[in-house]
């Protein structure tokens, strides 16, 4: 077997016996690893986003990559419905589509969708997946996902356009992001992170007309549906 990458395993392993985060003297003592040696296995993994430290918190935490690869193994079921109840709300209150999207690898897949009843829908089928550019919850991933944003920006920065940097900035600042017919014409969008544990695992988006659904009314709807996002935790 290859040492480091058994190391970096073990590592994993421990943290999450600890309930999913511990200290440097703990991962180094049941590693059995110098300090030194434990530091810079995680340093690597924290730039890969398989775990992260907390603002306040001196311990490694399990990070988003890692949650996501669990995603992938089959808990999609369980988290459509913890937020299926979010998704009626905000739909119930709005009038509109909505979506339930998770990473999956460098993509987005859909999970859920609520259509709207009304004319001139705008749905994405369960199961279709999009690459992050582009898309209000693309950019929640890439602005909230630190390892995910910058695994992203290394390697296609020139496909998500010159001005990403700032709308990720942006989109750090108020805690949303839109998309004002970026990603198809005459449709605007607007997504907001959904959180575990303090780490983004999933994010829920609204689209619709650009005409019924100017910036100021999706800023509104925003703010109403990290509300409702909250209440599901």
């Amino acid at each position: 077997m290859i040492q480091s990458i058994e190391r970096a395993v073990a590592i994993l392993e421990i943290i999450a016996r600890e309930g999913g985060a511990a200290s440097l003297k703990q991962v180094a003592e049941q590693a059995g690893l110098g300090k030194t040696t434990a530091h810079n296995i995680l340093k690597t993994l924290d730039g890969l986003g398989y775990v992260r430290r907390r603002v306040g918190d001196a311990r490694y935490h399990l990070g988003g990559r890692i949650l996501n690869l669990a995603r992938i193994a089959g808990d999609d079921g369980a988290l459509r419905a913890r937020l299926r109840p979010a998704l009626e709300a905000i739909a119930r209150r709005t009038g509109e589509t909505v979506h339930l999207a998770a990473p999956s690898g460098d993509e987005t897949c859909y999970l859920d969708v609520i259509e709207a009843g009304r004319p001139l829908r705008a749905a994405c089928p369960i199961g279709q997946r999009e690459r992050l550019e582009g898309s209000a919850i693309g950019l929640v991933f890439l602005a909230f996902m630190p390892g995910l944003g910058a695994r992203v920006l290394a390697t296609r920065a020139e496909a998500l356009g010159p001005d990403i940097r700032a709308q990720i900035a942006q989109v750090e600042r108020v805690g949303f992001a839109l998309d004002l017919e970026t990603h198809q014409p005459g449709r605007h969008c607007v997504a907001v992170p959904w959180r575990e544990n303090g780490e983004v695992r999933a994010a829920l988006g609204l689209s619709g007309p650009s005409a019924r659904l100017p910036r100021d009314t999706l800023t509104d709807i925003a703010w109403m549906m990290m509300k409702e996002a909250e209440q599901t935790r």
